[in-house]
């Protein structure tokens, strides 16, 4: 499947062409109809001679509706440009291309239509300028098919030009991430809500819950037509018609995306290339009221030209656009730009990142995935993706970095080992991207939380402050002969624990967590800190930092003066049953 673009100057038959080849008439509003003009989108479809299916995108060709033309060729595969033999080119001819160019389109045919109201020579003169016009653009080499739809002259070489330039042109790519940009939204009579638009970057099938971007809001797919035919799953490069289900209508209108919830990256500031046209009779500077076209919508944005402070006419630059919404963008998507002040094409180009990382007096923006990178030092392969559109393997856990990066991290994280000598590097120090490093350095060794040269003898193991502790675990002395980094990390393997001042063995609260349990199996509806206190044979000295600590770890729960069970109280072993054996 292909999606074809009509182009060209209002009156030079566009609509009347389409529904020669198709059958249908692509103008749909009673207006349209009354005034013999295109004012919005209309769409046909039609077999080519060689089986290979077309869809068309007939555009307005007024410059009034210059906003909804825009609308219709953010997504299409190549042109057919239509050019009426009595008048030749005009300015919406002009513009018309213009904008095709700076969307990327590179395949096209070109109709000269109404060929019969002319006789040979003006014919000639008709070709000749069409020649002058296209010179150098995408069209310079696509063919002139002279056409009357009235009497059909020329449709069935126009049938077989566009079939040789569907052949030429490449369908669209399945990236497993679908973006639907609505051009059409509609109440059903016994449907519901139907959306309409080009579906790239993946396939949809009915049932998906897909999310409205801006807004967030999910839409779940019910039914899916193409070609006025029903599917369970379609994919990208088609046209399609939607009908959701459990969103507003609100949420649907032109401009918006649908897309799968975490597949893209929702911004509103991107930095762009942005190629002025040679036509345009003023530089791109911040001060203007510009609009950006992208996918099927329009958004006033902000602009600040990044380095110099001015784009002139035929130049290209970078820059900063703020959006006043948050959308799907991805690396590489195409936009125009327009100064809705003037009603003039501005230029137009590529999103370079969707994401700038760095100020805008700094931002140096490429479309090279490592800039990305390195402008970030470490990200998920996922963000990347989101960012890009394409897949990178991970190169340490889910993250990619620069190599050098790497490289350094490693350096780094072996000198801390280092340093911290027998006891070892505590991993809390890390970050999550370090404590996965760690455990791909050779010679390193990783226990209880603890990293160190391996062969370096765990000096934490059987330390004797453990035994100190627990010869008396209530009334535990003040530890001596060991530093304060030592008793830290004894804490966090989880042989010690410290609370309000005092030092306990591990083993220590877990006997007094059992002993509560066991009171409270006597008295459920709670206990006293000074009957916790003479279970252990300890004083309040030592009593209250204990219960205060079960307290916190969720052992018990205080209730007034009262202790009662928590959600972590030991469960204590079931008593054995009597035994019920008689003697002989």
């Amino acid at each position: 499947m292909h999606i074809v673009a009509t182009a060209g100057h209002v009156d030079h038959g566009k609509s009347t062409l389409v529904r020669s080849l198709t059958g249908t008439d692509p103008d749909r509003l009673a207006e349209e109809k009354a005034r013999g003009l295109t004012i919005d989108l209309g769409f046909a479809f039609c077999t080519l001679p060689s089986g290979r299916q077309v869809s068309f995108v007939d555009v307005p060709g007024h410059i009034r509706f210059v906003k909804n033309m825009l609308a219709g060729v953010g997504a299409v595969d190549a042109v057919l440009f239509v050019v009426a033999a009595p008048e030749g080119w005009k300015p919406q001819s002009a513009e018309h291309l213009a904008i095709l160019e700076l969307l990327g389109i590179s395949h096209g045919t070109v109709a000269l239509s109404q060929i019969s109201l002319v006789d040979e020579e003006l014919a000639e003169l008709a070709r000749l300028d069409i020649a002058e016009h296209v010179a150098g653009t995408f069209l310079d080499q696509a063919p002139v098919i002279a056409t009357d739809a009235a009497d059909g002259t020329g449709l069935d070489d126009l049938r077989s030009a566009l079939d040789s330039m569907c052949a030429a042109t490449p369908t669209a790519a399945d990236r497993h991430r679908p973006r639907l940009w609505i051009d059409r939204s509609f109440a059903a009579v016994g449907a519901g809500r139907v959306v309409t638009g080009t579906l790239a970057g993946g396939s949809i099938a009915a049932g998906d819950e897909l999310r409205t971007a801006p807004g967030g809001q999910p839409a779940r797919v019910r039914s899916i037509q193409t070609q006025g035919a029903t599917a369970e799953r379609i994919g990208p490069g088609h046209r399609v018609a939607l009908n959701l289900a459990g969103v507003n209508a609100e949420e649907l209108g032109r401009g918006v995306a649908l897309v799968r919830a975490g597949q893209w990256h929702h911004t509103r500031t991107i930095d762009v290339e942005l190629t002025v046209l040679g036509s345009l009779g003023s530089e791109v500077t911040r001060r203007g009221a510009y609009a950006m076209y992208l996918g099927s919508g329009e958004w006033p944005v902000r602009l600040r030209v990044l380095g110099p402070e001015r784009i002139g006419p035929g130049e290209t630059g970078h820059v900063r656009l703020h959006l006043p919404v948050a959308l799907p963008l991805v690396l590489g998507d195409r936009f125009v730009l327009r100064d809705f002040g003037r009603g003039q094409t501005v230029g137009g180009g590529t999103v370079l990142d969707p994401d700038p990382q760095l100020r805008a007096s700094l931002a140096k923006p490429d479309a090279r995935p490592e800039r990305m990178v390195a402008e970030r030092g470490w990200m998920e392969a996922t963000q990347l993706e989101r960012l890009t559109g394409e897949r990178v393997a991970p190169v340490l856990g889910p993250w990619v970095a620069a190599p050098e990066v790497v490289a350094g991290l490693f350096d780094d994280l072996r000198a801390r080992v280092e340093r911290a000598g027998p006891l070892g590097l505590d991993l809390a120090a890390l970050d999550d991207v370090g404590r996965c490093a760690i455990d791909h350095l050779d010679g390193i060794v990783v226990e209880a939380g603890r990293a160190r040269r391996a062969g370096t003898a765990d000096v934490l193991a059987d330390h004797p402050v453990i035994a100190e502790l627990s010869a008396t675990p209530f009334s535990p002395p003040a530890p001596s002969n060991v530093s304060q980094r030592e008793l830290q990390a004894l804490a966090t393997r989880g042989d010690l624990v410290h609370a309000d001042g005092v030092w306990y063995a591990a083993s220590a609260v877990e006997a007094a967590a059992e002993c509560v349990a066991r009171l409270l199996d006597d008295q459920p509806d709670g206990v006293t800190v000074a009957q916790i206190r003479e279970a252990l044979g300890t004083t309040r000295k030592y009593a209250l930092p204990l219960v205060g600590y079960l307290d916190r770890t969720g052992v018990t729960r205080r209730r007034g003066d009262l202790r009662i069970a928590g959600p972590r109280l030991p469960q204590l072993p079931p008593e054995p049953a009597p035994c019920r054996c008689s003697s002989a």
